[in-house]
């Protein structure tokens, strides 16, 4: 029972912070020093990520359809509509790529390198200081307006966040805040930039996980572990578009400030 609660903890945590932008690998290799946790393995990783992943493709579902539907309707019926989601699906590509280079080819040197609490806690703190800088930033640009340039920006602070520590959503986030896209424009493109690495990552785990000897044993841990990321990520994002909105970043500043410093600090 102890080893089953701890996976459904830890997708808890999956949930409660890959959504926001406190970085949800930052916060899992913590507790797992602090709990003694490490027995826990990337397979299930990828479980409780898919489960983010599939929360977030539930709350964006409208978003998502109406853009396929548009990219293959734009060669038929070139519309001002169908023109600005056509071009908006080929930025998600070109502002997936830098992760994706990196991810194949150095990702795991990098986490290597620098999965260790005093990079993790320095990490928190330049979070914080980002977060801070673009607390009262308004921009004006809206999807339609995204650019080439843009989306190759926000995909370089993508690739930032292969560091522990530094937010996925934070990092983007913060990037198209930069490119003086508005609060909603820039959360909705950081978690479409989400979609394809983490689909990407999801299916390339699936098959590992379909060899494991002990695939019978797994199958209810992970499963409960999955069932609590979905729904955890799910209100989670609910509440974080709000917040967002309301341009409430400061406070995710200040939390990542104060663990930062407890990581150095006491760690």
């Amino acid at each position: 029972m102890i080893e089953i609660l701890k996976y459904i903890f830890l997708g808890i945590i999956q949930g409660l912070t890959e959504p926001l932008p406190i970085s949800s690998s930052g916060h899992v290799f913590i507790l797992k020093q602090l709990m003694d946790l490490g027995s826990t393995d990337l397979n299930f990783e990828i479980i409780v990520n898919f489960g983010s992943l599939l929360a977030i493709l539930l709350i964006y579902k409208d978003d998502i359809i109406k853009l396929i539907k548009n990219f293959f309707l734009y060669f038929k019926t070139k519309t001002e509509e169908t023109k600005n989601d056509f071009k908006y699906c080929w930025l998600i590509v070109l502002g997936s790529i830098p992760i994706g280079i990196i991810g194949f080819t150095c990702k795991d040197l990098i986490e290597e390198k620098l999965n260790n609490v005093k990079i993790i806690g320095i990490a928190f703190l330049l979070t914080s200081l980002f977060l801070f800088l673009v607390r009262n930033i308004k921009g004006k640009k809206s999807d339609k307006d995204l650019t080439i340039l843009d989306s190759i920006f926000i995909g370089i602070t993508q690739v930032i966040a292969v560091i522990p520590g530094i937010s996925r959503s934070g990092s983007t986030l913060i990037g198209g805040l930069f490119r003086d896209l508005d609060k909603s424009t820039a959360l909705k493109y950081s978690f479409m930039l989400y979609i394809p690495v983490s689909l990407g990552t999801t299916l390339l785990g699936f098959k590992d996980l379909l060899e494991m000897n002990n695939i019978h044993d797994i199958i209810l841990p992970y499963g409960l572990g999955f069932i609590a990321s979905f729904v955890v990520s799910f209100f989670t994002l609910k509440w974080f578009l709000g917040v967002v909105k309301k341009g409430n970043l400061k406070y995710f500043s200040i939390y990542t400030l104060l663990l930062g410093l407890a990581i150095l600090i006491f760690m």
